[in-house]
């Protein structure tokens, strides 16, 4: 029986039937490294979904963005409503990490806010890669950092069964061990209530609310309630009334937290600090380092007790080797770890992602070092870290990298290249022209007017997030419906612009480099490009052409680019573009197909930011 089902009224046209045949012929002779490049707008996640449900294997996507990565999320949920897709990314909203400046003698603590609603989404991919086979998860390059033991998560999950013998303090301490907390009166993801012999425990995935009902010392049932998911929200008592439940006769109740450590090691790697910070204070002191050594010592002694005390302190990641046992050097578990073998892998828009996964290492190691010279950390806090590039493609099984610019490391690698340059609805690539950047802001009003009367949408793309506040600032003057988008907005207020976006609230958006790599605006016909002309990796050929394609799915898409001269990454867009076109139009003509604007539902909100 088939795990995937794709569920959709289109079939595959264009060029996408033989890239899908081309992809899964290379899966099946067991290349380990395949691209699709496909032009933006030809279908490459229609592409994608195709070949899932085809190769029917647990399926991991990686993109370089939030912003890419719930649009994804969205468009997967379509496609395979029965099965389980889920969206994996960073859960901090702001993250500040520890880090020490030597020149200014500064120390900097970590200061982080957790995002309650994406740790929610993040135990569902985890407990359904457990669970079940039939599993989609879209994450940011967020995947590559220690997610805690796969091992450990599945061996202290509590499982319980209908008939079991258990007293009721007994199953009470069982739920506290991992993490859950009591509280009686409104409970939220992660806690339990208690109403005599009955017991309602709210998972951590927020999804389910299990009952398990007590007679005595035995547990007489057990039921589960599917609930709307939320981390914002508790769960009352009259939320359960006439719910409609299942029956179960066992339960599995995976932990609270994904980072959980055994009692017995708690002990071994306290021990093992311990062995450590006198290891490490010898050191210093040999190298006339006593100020380094006396503020390790008391910071180091501070967590433990912390540790000891509470089971948590401030920065306890910095000791996860000890914590799950690892060797030193030895990487950590990552949510790959919790694939299956066998698993499929695809990098969106390869050719930022990569350089993104390949980046993160020398970044951590290079601030991890600092720490520890002065005194700030122990030699182990080194291991808490993402990744490094030769491991992680360890842990590739099968991998098509999906991009419409990918770079020479995904086409020197690949075994087979599959190419859609033909879209499904005739669209062409969009008409270039190129305008000077003198009176830039006043012409690219009066195209905004002119396109707007269409009721058609408009992006602007800025050099600086400055730039972009500022110019969005002077449009709201002028009336013009407009809202910025830059990495300083919150996740998840980026996906509801630009839904209010493609619904009409805005007319315009402008941005940087988030306006580029595949999203999904059809409602948008004109993108104009400032200072188009300037140097620099926002104006290089891959993003010029990332850029342009935003225009490339609307029927009378066009790309105004302003700039005094023509650059050599200017000059080569627009001849590539001309050429797609061409390619196209002929294509077209052949085949007798009129051009038209694709047409999309609304993918599927991750949160409603306004409850």
């Amino acid at each position: 029986m088939s795990l995937f089902k794709l569920h959709s009224k289109f079939k595959p046209t264009g060029d996408q039937p033989q890239a899908i045949k081309k992809l899964l012929s290379g899966l099946k002779a067991g290349h380990k490294e395949q691209t699709l490049l496909g032009v933006t707008g030809s279908g490459k996640t229609f592409t994608m979904a195709n070949v899932i449900e085809k190769i029917q294997k647990p399926t991991l996507i990686i993109s370089h963005n939030k912003t890419l990565a719930a649009q994804l999320y969205g468009e997967f949920k379509q496609f395979f409503p029965t099965n389980a897709v889920h969206y994996f990314v960073s859960y901090y909203d702001y993250y500040q990490p520890e880090a020490y400046i030597p020149h200014t003698d500064t120390y900097i603590e970590k200061e982080a806010t957790i995002n309650e609603e994406i740790d929610r989404l993040r135990h569902a991919s985890t407990q359904s890669l457990i669970n079940r086979k039939d599993v989609i998860i879209v994450a940011s390059v967020s995947c590559i950092y220690g997610l805690g033991e796969k091992k450990d998560y599945e061996k202290l999950g509590r499982i319980f069964n209908v008939k079991q013998k258990i007293k009721r303090n007994e199953l009470l301490r069982q739920l506290i061990d991992i993490q859950y907390e009591r509280n009686d009166i409104a409970f939220y993801r992660g806690q339990f209530r208690v109403n005599g012999g009955i017991i309602d425990i709210h998972l951590s995935t927020g999804e389910s609310v299990v009952r398990i009902e007590m007679f005595g010392d035995e547990i007489e049932n057990i039921y589960i309630f599917n609930i709307k998911p939320s981390a914002a929200k508790p769960v009352w008592a009259s939320d359960l009334k006439n719910k409609q439940t299942t029956s179960l006769s066992s339960v599995n109740i995976l932990p609270a937290k994904h980072f959980m450590t055994p009692k017995d090691r708690m002990k071994k790697a306290l021990a093992d600090i311990r062995l450590e910070l006198k290891k490490r204070l010898d050191e210093l002191i040999k190298q006339n380092k006593q100020m380094e050594a006396y503020r390790l010592e008391r910071k180091t002694n501070y967590d433990l007790e912390m540790i000891e005390q509470v089971g948590y302190c401030n920065g306890i990641e910095n000791y996860s080797r000890h914590l799950t046992g690892r060797s030193p050097g030895e990487p950590p578990s990552t949510l790959v770890d919790f694939f299956p073998k066998d698993y499929l892998l695809f990098i969106d828009e390869s050719h930022q992602t990569l350089p993104q996964i390949r980046g993160m290492h020398a970044g951590d190691q290079a601030r991890k070092q600092t720490l520890i010279d002065f005194g700030f950390r122990l030699p182990s806090a080194r291991d808490n870290r993402p990744l490094n590039f030769s491991e992680f493609r360890k842990r590739i099984n099968k991998v098509i990298y999906v991009s419409a610019t990918p770079a020479d490391y995904e086409l020197g690698r690949s075994q087979v290249i599959a190419k859609q340059i033909i879209r499904p609805t005739g669209l062409l690539d969009p008409a270039v022209e190129v305008r000077p950047s003198s009176d830039q802001v006043a012409d690219l009003i009066n195209e905004i007017e002119k396109t707007t009367k269409k009721h058609q949408r408009v992006l602007v793309t800025t050099l600086t997030k400055r730039m972009a506040e500022e110019l969005s600032e002077y449009l709201q003057e002028k009336r013009v419906k407009v809202q910025y988008i830059h990495a300083d907005v919150k996740t998840m207020e980026r996906v509801e612009i630009l839904r209010d976006l493609r619904a009409g609230k805005y007319d315009v958006l402008v941005g940087i480099n988030l306006l580029r790599e595949g999203l999904d605006l059809p409602e948008v016909s004109l993108v104009a490009i400032l200072d188009a002309d300037m140097a620099g990796f926002l104006r290089n050929i891959t993003s010029l052409m990332q850029t342009m394609g935003r225009a490339s799915r609307h029927r009378e898409g066009r790309v105004i680019m302003y700039g005094d001269k023509t650059t050599l990454a200017m000059k080569y867009a627009i001849n590539e573009t001309k050429k797609r076109r061409k390619k196209q139009e002929i294509y077209n003509k052949k085949h007798g197909i009129v051009p038209r604007t694709i047409k999309t539902e609304f993918h599927e909100s991750i949160i409603n930011i306004n409850k």
